[in-house]
């Protein structure tokens, strides 16, 4: 009966040993596939993009500058709104919400905190930004890995078997007082400099579908650190 014992917590300690090693494979070959190592050592990156919703089309610029720097414009309805994040503080402008410079606290400093972290992902370094992830198995020909971040916070990234690019991103966050899932589907990467990147995102939420067209995307050039700055109310 011992030895029973014995051998089967031998047996389970080369499983998990077995599917840790998968897991770091996987995301090798997902880090080799985007080229971010190269991301790693971008400096700055400004895209200029295009949100459709509910018909509409809605000009977006997004400027991001190492170290954790982030601001992205948007127009909507005749309407200019600004988010950004320097480093250390979140805010924003948004006249659909009233005037003057409002903080970011909560879910929307996360959101921006997350944002400004876009260059690498968040997959990349997960441990270093205290965060769990597991290989859940293959979905079809996608190889499923859950991040779990420092907040709790859960996503399950969809990677593909051939390409080893995201696919789709779900997840379960919290909004307006309620959770909500959340799919994101990653198309039309393009190759900029040895480094993959999607051209196309279809967010899918209970509220609807917003899709972002990368239309522009430039790296290393030059951003004073005063875009991301909170001006003054």
């Amino acid at each position: 009966m011992r030895r029973t014992i014995i051998l089967a917590t031998l047996m389970l300690f080369a499983f998990v040993g077995v599917n840790a090693q998968s897991l770091e494979k996987v995301l090798e070959k997902h880090f080799a596939a985007t080229g971010v190592e190269k991301m790693a050592d971008v400096k700055t990156i400004i895209m200029n993009a295009k949100m459709s919703m509910m018909g509409m089309d809605m000009p977006m610029s997004i400027q991001v500058k190492n170290p954790r720097k982030f601001r992205v414009e948007m127009e909507m309805m005749g309407q200019k709104t600004i988010s950004a994040y320097d480093g250390k503080q979140g805010w924003m402008i948004n006249p659909m919400m009233g005037e003057g410079v409002k903080d970011l606290d909560g879910p929307q400093l996360d959101k921006a905190m997350e944002q400004a972290n876009m260059m690498e992902g968040e997959l990349y370094n997960y441990k270093q930004k205290g965060s769990t992830a597991e290989l859940l198995g293959k979905d079809n020909n996608d190889f499923k890995v859950k991040l779990t971040g420092k907040d709790g916070t859960a996503k399950t990234y969809y990677i593909d078997g051939d390409t080893y690019l995201v696919k789709k991103m779900t997840a379960k966050i919290e909004a307006m007082g309620q959770t909500i899932d959340i799919e994101s589907k990653m198309t039309d990467y393009m190759n900029i400099n040895g480094i993959n990147m999607a051209k196309r995102i279809d967010v899918e939420t209970p509220m609807g579908t917003q899709t972002v067209f990368i239309e522009e995307v430039k790296f290393d050039e030059k951003i004073d650190d005063s875009v991301f700055t909170r001006p003054a109310n």
